[in-house]
């Protein structure tokens, strides 16, 4: 996608509330929300270096073994497989704490665990890109997202083109073809459902292919 195509979406990020502007990213999986986010952010670095940041919703999964504990694992991305406490709680720091860096869990597919502590908020960082499935869900406690960010968009793509992504990204982290099509239909698909419903309260939706307006 072109810097242009990427300019005229920043020029659509709403003043900051404060010194940082929390800019959210929403949408289904394999929607195309984690390339957008982390372009904006690359594309906002270009233009004013050391200025923006990437916060994944991802880093918040709960822990396998946790999930084991739970019982919960084969459902692994679904809202209550994620510490959404937590999640609010650093949404708190990052807004009001930029006179010292603030580090975030990020997530490593490889490993499919989250990895304390390696993301770096910094002070120099004035937005803040949040990236995540359940940015505007409605149950506890994720309806307290909306208010702690200062926008939030949703990345839309066709149900087709996001099971396309899914099972190539599950194929690729070790699933067989068979396993990962029946992952993205049973369990992105189930997450996507309730994900969809939410894209009436973003104020922005925006294509994950071409990344336009809609």
């Amino acid at each position: 996608m072109t810097d242009a195509a990427l300019d005229g979406l920043i020029a659509r990020f709403p003043q900051a509330r404060g010194a940082r502007r929390l800019i959210g990213i929403t949408g289904s999986p394999g929607a195309g929300k984690t390339t957008l986010a982390k372009a904006l952010v690359a594309r906002l670095d270009e233009l004013a270096p050391g200025t923006a940041a990437y916060l994944p919703m991802d880093g918040f999964h709960l822990a396998n073994a946790t999930l084991d504990a739970l019982g919960i694992r084969d459902r692994k991305g679904a809202i209550e497989t994620f510490d959404g406490w937590g999640f609010l709680a650093l949404l708190d720091r990052v807004r009001v704490e930029t006179e010292h860096v603030v580090y975030a869990p990020s997530f490593r597919r490889e490993a499919d665990e989250g990895i304390a502590g390696e993301i770096a908020i910094r002070p120099s960082a004035t937005t803040v890109v949040v990236e995540g499935n359940y940015l505007l869900a409605g149950s506890e406690p994720w309806n307290g997202v909306r208010d702690r960010l200062d926008a939030v968009w949703f990345c839309a793509a066709p149900a087709s083109e996001r099971e396309t992504r899914l099972v190539d990204r599950h194929t690729r982290h070790g699933r067989s073809p068979e396993a990962a099509r029946a992952w993205a239909r049973e369990v992105d698909g189930a997450n996507a459902a309730q994900i969809e419903q939410t894209r009436g309260r973003a104020d922005l939706v925006v294509d994950g292919m071409g990344w336009r307006v809609l």
